[in-house]
């Protein structure tokens, strides 16, 4: 059946400007890292985006090597794009990354103008689209010099296989860097892409204020933690959960202590009538330098489930105070080693 977007899809979600830029992005952005490889059903998928797009979601996150297998997230994207949004081509924001293991050899991982730029072409070709609306350097590379891989990101700008700019998990110093870098070249820093959570602070000290200052806008990834900040692990680990299966989060960092925090952050959430995903969502968002929120979701009622968190973003001073005495740092920030140059 041919799909037709829904006349009210503007009418949900709130919009924010990213940076300095004339860019707005919906306050919640739908991720592709797990659920739509070919561990899932194609069927599955296409429920999701189109109720995300129904539901005022324009923004479409992808890597190169998400999936299961690699690539395989961009193909099954690219085969629904084809057969459902390719009208709605000029009202989407779709974004890919380049950083991370992607092929065999030298040449498939990092931040070399080789790798960056022949990635880009590859992800154009499993979706099959002209262009990316934002590709990011998906990882700080210690090895290449920050001013071949923003060169990498400038051509791949001016040659029209993208519109803006991004860059993911890089510190504060390496953001200030990287934006003085582009704007010589011409081509503004649009978004930093960084994982941030009640579970996982590390933008609060330092990048948020950089971000700021540059006029960079910010989209935070993992926003619940790998799952963490759900009702998923309030009373053990279920069978189907990432915890469960080794995907991004350990059993081990599902301790005790930070099992209490969880609790503690739920009874919050119900008191204000939210679920705690819900709350999550709307703390990461209490900032209006972040622009938006990355979020996954394996079902539609997931996703509704998580889209309801705009419905109360506002939080009171005392709320915030009490939020501060639970939302602490839990070891989960996997990608630290990008942004902390001691960690690496």
């Amino acid at each position: 059946m041919t799909y037709v977007a829904a006349d009210d899809r503007y009418d949900r979600l709130p919009y924010r400007r990213s940076g300095r830029s004339g860019l707005k992005l919906p306050t919640v952005s739908l991720g592709l890292w797990h659920n739509f490889g070919d561990d899932r059903p194609v069927d599955a998928q296409r429920a999701i985006l189109r109720r995300a797009f129904d539901l005022g979601i324009t923004h479409f996150d992808l890597a190169n090597n998400y999936g299961p297998p690699y690539g395989s997230a961009e193909i099954n994207f690219g085969r629904l794009f084809r057969e459902d949004f390719a009208p709605y081509r000029d009202e989407l924001i779709i974004s890919t990354k380049a950083g991370y293991d992607m092929w065999p050899g030298p040449y498939g991982e990092w931040g070399s103008r080789k790798y960056l730029l022949a990635s880009l072409d590859q992800s154009l070709g499993r979706m099959g689209v002209d262009y990316v609306d934002i590709f990011y350097s998906h990882r700080f590379d210690p090895e290449t010099p920050l001013e071949e891989t923003m060169g990498a990101l400038d051509t791949a700008v001016r040659s029209g296989k993208a519109l803006y700019a991004g860059i993911s998990s890089y510190s504060p110093e390496d953001t200030v860097r990287a934006a003085k870098i582009l704007r010589d070249m011409g081509t503004p820093l649009l978004i930093h892409q960084p994982s941030y959570s009640m579970l996982n602070r590390w933008i609060e000290d330092g990048l948020l204020d950089t971000l700021g200052q540059e006029g960079v806008g910010c989209i935070a990834f993992s926003p619940l933690a790998q799952g963490m900040l759900t009702d998923k692990y309030l009373n053990g680990i279920p069978e189907d959960s990432r915890a469960s299966q080794g995907k991004s989060l350990s059993p081990d960092l599902l301790t005790d202590e930070t099992l209490g925090h969880v609790r503690a952050l739920n009874e919050m959430a119900a008191e204000r009538g939210q679920t705690l995903a819900q709350m999550a969502l709307a703390w990461t968002l209490r900032d209006e330098r972040v622009t938006s929120v990355l979020i996954g979701a394996s079902s539609v009622a997931q996703l509704e489930d998580s889209l309801a968190a705009v419905d109360r973003l506002g939080f009171t001073a005392e709320e915030l105070a009490a939020i501060d005495q639970d939302a602490v740092e839990a070891g989960i920030n996997i990608w630290a080693a990008s942004s902390d140059p001691e960690a690496r």
